[in-house]
């Protein structure tokens, strides 16, 4: 059992305290002085107030910096999503207009540059995705690494598929959200008593079900515009794109307010650890004669 107090050592006090936390720590031999914790909290941004890190040891490490650059590249993706949601109406209209009348030729001016705009709008969109995705998954398995730290016992998976789960077939519709719950659950600021509060999933879960709500939507759009041949056909299954880009900019949405949550929960879990570090520091550090 942890202690109630700093939620880092073992308790050994029938009130649940650890030996530091109680101050029944025994002396050192010959008057040796306990070193100080280092403080390697590596490379990025602390509390938001320009502080370099958190806590004692390697871990935890402040996920703020990567979640305001993850943040940010959100936004790029619901820019793009709007942008390729645009084009494709446009490009749309013009199909429509060949269903009606066969006549038209929407493959010279305006079709050829609203078809060239589609692309563009499909290629800036796939960049801004695959630049989001490596960045959220860094995001994500520092958060990870900071959970284990954190409430080791919540979690169901190892840190290691905090990556790999986002790339196996079919499980990666369930491994991240395995390995999302443990970060949620280790990341809750404990009451003061140390007890562990439950707080509702309700961000994960709306950021998950919006997450893979808006991969099977486009997976079915673009399957439904690979096989379209016909103008009504590719009219449809334009209208189809358009409603799964939009579903992806939802999601975006939502994935911000999930790392918006789960950064700033770590970051008052890790203000408490801190700070129940200063009486160790200060025992550590050698009295003046």
């Amino acid at each position: 059992m942890l202690c109630t107090r700093c939620r880092i050592r073992t308790a050994v006090t029938q009130d649940g305290l650890c030996t530091f936390c109680s101050g029944t720590r025994p002396p050192l031999p010959d008057g040796a002085t306990a070193p100080v914790p280092a403080t390697g909290l590596g490379p990025g941004p602390g509390l938001g107030s320009g502080s370099g890190g958190w806590g004692v040891g390697t871990w935890p490490r402040s996920p703020v910096g990567l979640s305001r650059a993850v943040i940010a590249l959100l936004g790029c993706v619901i820019a793009s999503d709007l942008f390729v949601i645009g084009a494709g109406l446009h490009l749309r209209g013009l199909w429509d207009g060949l269903a009606a009348d066969e006549s038209l030729n929407i493959y010279i001016d305006p079709g050829l540059r609203a078809q060239e705009l589609y692309d563009l709008a499909g290629n800036v969109q796939t960049a801004a995705f695959l630049a989001t995705a490596v960045l959220f998954i860094v995001w994500f398995h520092r958060t990870r690494r900071n959970a284990e730290v954190f409430e080791s016992g919540v979690q169901r998976m190892g840190p290691g598929w905090a990556v790999g789960g986002w790339f196996v077939p079919v499980a990666n519709f369930w491994i991240p959200y395995r390995v999302a719950a443990g970060i949620w659950e280790a990341s809750v600021r404990l009451h003061p008593d140390g007890g562990r509060r439950t707080v509702p999933k309700t961000v994960l879960n709306l950021w998950w079900g919006g997450w893979v709500v808006s991969v099977l939507a486009t997976r079915i759009a673009v399957g439904q515009w690979n096989r379209a041949r016909e103008p009504e056909q590719i009219s449809d299954a334009a209208a189809l794109v358009a409603a799964a880009d939009a579903l992806d900019a939802v999601a975006a949405v939502l994935a911000v307010v999930f790392v918006r949550a789960v950064t700033r929960m770590q970051v008052e879990r890790a203000e408490i650890r801190q700070a129940a570090t200063v009486p160790d520091r200060a025992a550590a550090e050698p009295t003046a004669p």
